[in-house]
């Protein structure tokens, strides 16, 4: 189906169901590339490093992370 078709087709449906596509549509030209998500993690990465090396935060034990974690699913 090519493009024109598509538009055809689009334009026939509901405006409820038109305003869902466009939606959609805007939705998947938002996606981050490889590379950027690449980057933003890497740019996190070192944001928390220079929060550790600095004092600012402290570094929990995994032991400990885990039975806090644990705790909260058995409230919930």
């Amino acid at each position: 189906m090519n493009l024109k078709a598509i538009e055809t087709e689009a334009l026939q449906l509901s405006e409820k169901d038109r305003a869902e596509l466009v939606r959609k549509l805007v939705l998947s030209l938002d996606q981050p590339s490889d590379a950027e998500l690449e980057n933003d993690w890497l740019d996190e990465a070192e944001r928390r490093a220079k929060q550790l090396d600095s004092g600012e935060v402290r570094g929990v034990p995994a032991e400990e992370f885990l039975k806090k974690a644990r705790a909260l699913l058995k409230q919930g």
